[in-house]
């Protein structure tokens, strides 16, 4: 049967639909099964596109992903970034070309190289890869990978063993192996088949619990953005939490306050968090985020303990725009949304050790770490737990929260590893190992979310490895499709 072809303006619609369409698998829709369509509408009559023509309907497809799924980030400089509405849209249209960029590289270089050869598993191997480039290249952004939306869906399973590039990898074939039953090749059930019944073969859970449940209180001070900064806000932080901790009761083994819970720096917080520490019980541990400064000049957004903790963590991957200013000079005093409110943060040192508090061994990823799956992979090989605290604040009412949360529910599932996770005014939530939400406290409101969580032990083929073995495969997916050329 004849290739599937689309005029081409056709599948530039088609694509930005696709985008879209990926969107709606991440949370708050969580329609998984749309991921191998949208792939589908991407790949569909793909290998008769030149290269110029793919690289348009890759980037079709990054508009339409990232401008829904990726709407928050209006609010951020809207909102927050004292930026009117005509600039905080350019900037927000400006954000979602350059990543939909991404995309129109990856099918560009694919078209270019490859040739119409078992292209259902090149397209597969490309897109991984692309999703790769997309993880570190300009500090990355693997926001809304493919395989993100699977926590809920029959591959779950294979998450701990291929984590979610391996999702990615499975969900882009399926796309073209559907493209190609369209076209009655019908031995594509059987691979298509083997992909998505094989997890019911596969274990539920690969570790074990090794010790008796901690109780665990996640405080939620639900302080606005726009005065957290101010005289005022440091007194209402300092007063909500300090309140909060006070009325919890003395069965909690471990407090966490979340990212930058109080408006000042670690020293000016000193005096406060003493008096904190002695109405707490005496097996109480206590963790905030909080912001360090040195004597030589450096500020860190870190973690760190009142009471009987051992260790502190320091931020290693920092948020362009949020937590430092790229090529400074030229932009900051540009716009009020480049000028941030607080100095330039300076990374922590990679290969920290992980936070010991009540009977824990805790791995850390602040905000924005918990994105990158082989980030908390790592420290998740020498910890019993993960803790990630945040300030969504930034997102305000959009749907950036929801996504965050989702993402962290799949990190616990790759790595087998129950994920606490204390935010400013929501999603506040405990994870399971098996990535299900036990409790979430409700959002943008004040609250002190309690429940019990267990250390545990065993690693999942996921941790063990990371995703490097799913990247060489897609490599080697892409291979017999090359071009040989003088």
């Amino acid at each position: 049967m004849p290739e599937l072809r689309f005029p081409p303006l056709l599948g530039y619609l088609l694509a930005l639909v696709a985008g879209g369409f990926t969107t709606l698998t991440a949370s708050p829709f969580e329609l998984w099964w749309l991921a191998p369509v949208a792939a589908g509408l991407v790949y569909a009559g793909l290998p008769a596109l030149t290269p110029a023509q793919a690289a348009l309907r890759g980037w079709c497809y990054g508009v339409g992903l990232f401008g829904s799924g990726a709407s928050w980030v209006y609010v951020s400089i809207h909102d927050y970034g004292y930026t009117g509405v005509p600039l905080a849209l350019f900037l927000t249209g400006l954000f979602v070309a350059g990543l939909a960029l991404f995309f129109a590289v990856t099918l560009w270089l694919y078209r270019l190289l490859c040739g119409p050869r078992l292209a259902f598993l090149t397209f597969a191997g490309a897109w991984v890869l692309g999703e790769w480039l997309r993880t570190w290249l300009f500090t990355g952004f693997p926001w809304l990978l493919l395989g993100s939306g699977h926590v809920d869906s029959p591959l779950a399973s294979w998450a701990p063993v291929v984590g979610v590039y391996g999702l990615s990898l499975i969900t882009a074939l399926t796309g073209s192996l559907g493209v190609e039953l369209l076209r009655r090749r019908w031995w594509a059930l059987a691979p298509i088949a083997a992909l998505w019944l094989a997890p019911l073969a596969l274990p539920t859970q690969w570790s074990t619990p090794a010790g008796e449940p901690v109780r665990v209180a996640l405080l939620q001070g639900n302080l606005p953005q726009l005065i957290k900064w101010t005289p005022e806000g440091r007194r209402v932080a300092a007063n909500t939490y300090s309140d909060l901790t006070r009325e919890l009761d003395d069965s909690i083994d471990l407090v966490v306050w979340p990212e930058a819970a109080l408006p000042m720096f670690e020293d000016e917080a000193a005096p406060l968090l003493e008096r904190v520490q002695s109405n707490l019980a005496p097996d109480t541990a206590l963790l905030t985020g909080i912001l360090q400064r040195t004597a030589r000049g450096l500020y860190y957004n870190s973690v760190i303990g009142v009471g009987s903790v051992e260790g502190e963590y320091r931020k290693e991957h920092l948020v362009p725009f949020g937590e430092y200013l790229p090529l400074e000079n030229l932009l900051r005093g540009a716009i009020a949304f480049f000028d941030l409110p607080m100095p330039a943060m300076t990374p922590g040192p990679a290969g920290q050790a992980p936070i010991r508090a009540a009977g824990l061994t805790i791995g850390n990823a602040i905000c924005y770490e918990i994105i990158y799956a082989d980030l908390v992979a790592a420290r998740s090989r020498a910890a019993d737990i993960l803790l990630t605290v945040s300030n969504d604040t930034w997102f305000g009412a959009s749907i950036g929260p929801l996504q965050h949360l989702q993402m962290a529910r799949l990190r616990a599932l790759e790595n087998g590893r129950h994920v606490i996770r204390a935010t400013s005014n929501g999603l506040t939530a405990i994870i399971d190992p098996r990535g299900n939400v036990t409790a979430r406290a409700p959002q943008f409101e004040i609250a002190a979310l309690t429940g019990e969580v267990t250390a545990m032990q065993g690693l999942t083929p996921f941790t063990r490895t990371g995703s490097w073995p799913v990247w060489l495969l897609a490599a080697v997916l892409v291979l017999p499709g090359l071009r040989l050329r003088r």
